[in-house]
């Protein structure tokens, strides 16, 4: 390995609590109901960990931030500006900088949306899913589809000109007229940016142990088809396998993961990835879990449950987990610049990709094309090395 200049440095910070869990999450959060949370005292263990993490890091600018959850919106405005205040004072944050707030509009928090925008957040995320009601009680949504619409009006009168909305496909009962519907209503409200996914059955959810009926693989295909047709026929281009957005507003947070670049990571189970040019290595470490546990130890390494360097094989499958998200792929040298390793480390199974038709290789660039993003599982396959010696093995000596 050899890394001549650290990337782009973003900062993410978990705050984990929500309403309700829906049947589908396996995110790192905590249902409160209706009532209280410790929100003043994890507020002060996050700065406890931001002043631990910043050491190091000060010197390199903050492209973004990302408040993410649980439902962030959840917290006062007066939270996130002891936050922002914080993190002012201990890194290096950009003048231009995205500063993203992800939002439930099924909670009582639209009121705070006028004071996250005086406290410097310019994005909002707001967590949709579905403009149906029906579809939104099959997946355990606490919102209806008409507090989702004017939650997107009241972002958009508290200053908000960058808004994502999420939307999700391939629902139990729905079929692809419904889909199209949800991304017709979505796409005719003030937003700039639409990230369309499919609902998928993980582990340790309670979909994953009681599976709902969902749609067969046919129906989602052309909801799939058909709903990207729509997405960019109204200007939202596609830029990552989910992603969506008008000209100018794409996640410079989210491009930041896909492009492997830097990122600190605070809050109860927040994974951070830090590059250390003089020490010629990238390491991710890894925070309790548990928000009682991580609030009990911030501010030290107590809060930290893992922490390794990255070997050649995971970086490999690391930056392609990532960057072959992307639908323009990314540029040799940006993989070397990246991980330091020479773009021989990937070289034999990028040419067996590209012989079977699921990926380009012109320009410099490796880019997949549209049978490879249908098949991307089956593409990242090939950069599974059956142990990190055989990545070794294509590095050059010395």
């Amino acid at each position: 390995m050899s890394i001549s200049l650290p990337p782009p440095l973003a900062l993410y910070v978990h705050l984990p609590w929500c309403v309700r869990k829906c049947p589908y999450c396996d995110f790192n959060s905590h249902a409160v109901g209706h009532g209280a949370f410790p929100e003043g005292s994890y507020v002060e263990a996050l700065v406890k960990d931001l002043r631990f993490t910043a050491p190091g890091s000060e010197d390199r600018p903050i492209r973004s931030i990302f408040f993410g959850g649980g439902t962030p919106s959840l917290f006062s405005g007066t939270s996130l500006g002891v936050l922002m205040e914080a993190i002012s004072e201990n890194l290096n944050l950009a003048d231009d900088a995205e500063i993203t707030l992800e939002a439930n509009p099924g909670t009582v928090e639209a009121h705070h949306f006028k004071d996250y925008r005086q406290h410097g957040v310019n994005r909002l995320s707001i967590g949709i899913q579905s403009l149906d009601d029906r579809s939104l009680q099959r997946i355990g949504r606490i919102h209806s589809a008409a507090e989702a619409v004017a939650a997107v009006h009241t972002a958009r009168a508290a200053g908000f000109e960058n808004i994502n909305v999420d939307l999700m496909y391939g629902l139990p009962g729905q079929d692809a007229g419904m889909a199209l519907a949800d991304l017709c209503l979505a796409t005719a409200l003030p937003v700039t940016h639409v990230s369309w996914y499919q609902l998928t059955l993980e582990p340790n959810t309670v979909f994953y142990h009681a599976p709902p009926a969902l749609p067969d693989e046919d129906i989602i295909r052309a909801m799939e088809q058909d709903g990207h047709a729509l997405l960019e026929g109204l200007g939202f281009a596609r830029y990552e396998v989910s992603a969506f957005a008008r000209p100018g507003q794409r996640s410079r947070h989210n491009l930041n993961y896909w492009e492997f670049g830097d990122y600190l990571a605070i809050g109860a189970g927040a994974h951070d990835k830090v590059t250390d040019v003089g020490g010629n290595t990238i390491s991710r470490s890894i925070r309790h879990r548990l928000p009682a546990r991580f609030m009990a130890l911030a501010g030290g390494a107590g809060a930290i449950v893992q922490a390794r360097d990255l070997n050649p094989g995971d970086l490999v499958l690391e930056f392609m987990l990532n960057a072959l998200r992307l639908t323009g792929g990314f540029s040799r040298a940006l993989f070397s610049e990246r991980t330091g390793l020479p773009f021989s480390a990937i070289a034999t199974p990028v040419d067996q990709c590209a012989r079977e038709g699921w990926l380009d290789t012109g320009a410099g660039r490796v880019t997949p094309t549209a049978t490879g993003m249908l098949f991307l599982n089956e593409v990242l396959e090939r950069f599974l090395p059956d142990d990190h010696a055989a990545v070794a093995e294509r590095l050059p000596a010395g």
